[in-house]
């Protein structure tokens, strides 16, 4: 089928624009002036989904609903702050690390309602949420703390930005939540983390939505560099080269510590990631935090989508896609068995990519419609249809 001249030009240009920019310098610094509400959703994308709903329109009202039936959305909810969060290995101690990342997911799903409905009761109860752990919260400790603290510093900042930016009611005590992930969260995750690709990719996240929130171009600039490092560290391109590349602090100097690392896989090929032979699921979060950041830094004014960042994302959404979606692996993957679970992690990724930028995504398209209305894996990650699912913000 001949295309025509214009629909070439887009092509050519979307080609451009993807693969051309793959060698273009690092686009991380902060922006001038912050945009808010602008940590991983925007204004806009907030107004647009807000219309879908309203008007009844799917999927988002099916979003909707599955969002204001979860135990998130209770207007009952109990906040259990703790001092001192310990989480270890695999949340082994569990104390408060369940109870942190589930108040924190509360209150960004009662600042979503609250956007969606103007019912001020969710615009209360995300408040009264975020003020019962400013209030309490100290320290973050165990094996496990880093991750934990990525995790729910994540979330908070959502919540903290729709309510501040768009609740006429007040929020009295928005200083004390600002002063607790400035003292308690940030110090945690900004230096970033030498374990699997998932633990930094994570706490950048929250590095970086701290940072809007706070307005501190300072970390934003050391978090969106650390980023940039570990994307390019977790997907493999063929274009890195014969080996996957590496951050240094880590000091993976032989092929033999580079395959180990990876999870014992030695055969490189563009799409596969760092965790794809640990399992798909903790892939999920590692490619979930890298779409979470390069949509935050769209909404920022400095859209990494168009750097390799965006290639290795779309690359990774398609490669873990096809085997979710169950075509089987072949010998050298993983010794041909893979442990599969990706999650709700495709819709940001996906619109940004195949819908606002026109890239064909075919076996990330199919799941992300199988999926839908995507839900919370309650970490870190909740209703990505309802925010961003074919959204054109």
């Amino acid at each position: 089928m001949r295309r025509t001249p214009l629909l070439a030009a887009a092509t050519t240009t979307a080609a451009a624009l993807l693969l051309g920019a793959l060698t273009a310098p690092a686009a991380h610094s902060a922006p001038t002036v912050f945009a808010h509400p602008g940590v991983t959703v925007s204004r806009a994308q907030l107004d647009f989904a807000r219309t879908q709903v309203q008007a009844g329109v799917q999927p988002w009202k099916g979003a909707f609903d599955q969002m204001l039936a979860s135990k998130y959305a209770d207007l009952n909810r109990t906040p259990k702050p703790r001092a001192i969060v310990e989480c270890g290995s695999y949340s082994n101690p569990n104390y408060g690390c369940t109870d942190e990342r589930e108040d924190a997911i509360a209150a960004y799903t009662d600042a979503l309602a609250w956007y969606v409905t103007r019912d001020e009761r969710y615009a209360r109860k995300s408040i009264q949420l975020m003020d019962a752990w400013s209030a309490v919260i100290q320290d973050h400790t165990n094996s496990n703390a880093p991750l934990q603290t990525g995790w729910a510093g994540s979330t908070w900042p959502r919540a903290a930005e729709i309510i501040r930016y768009t609740y006429g009611g007040g929020w009295a005590n928005s200083g004390r939540f600002a002063t607790m992930l400035r003292d308690v969260y940030l110090p945690e995750v900004i230096n970033g983390s030498n374990s699997n690709g998932n633990w930094e990719l994570s706490m950048t996240e929250a590095a970086i939505g701290i940072s809007v929130f706070l307005e501190d171009r300072t970390s934003y600039d050391k978090a969106m560099a650390r980023f940039r490092t570990r994307a390019a560290a977790y997907v493999y391109l063929a274009s890195d080269g014969e080996l996957p590349k590496t951050v240094p602090s880590q000091n993976l100097d032989t092929r033999d510590k580079i395959v180990k690392y990876w999870q014992g896989q030695s055969t490189f090929v563009t799409g596969l990631t760092q965790e794809t032979c640990r399992d798909f699921t903790h892939t999920g979060y590692g490619i979930s935090a890298m779409s979470h950041v390069a949509e935050t830094s769209r909404i920022q004014g400095q859209d990494l989508y168009g750097t390799d960042v965006g290639e290795r994302l779309r690359q990774a959404l398609g490669f873990q896609a096809k085997y979710e979606l169950g075509t089987a692996a072949p010998s050298w993957l993983c010794g041909g068995t893979l442990h599969l679970g990706l999650g709700p992690v495709t819709e940001v990724g996906y619109n940004a990519l195949h819908n606002r930028l026109g890239i064909a995504m075919t076996n990330t398209g199919t799941l992300t419609q199988r999926q839908r209305p995507a839900g919370s894996n309650n970490l870190f990650v909740a209703w990505e249809t309802l925010t961003h699912g074919d959204n054109p913000a």
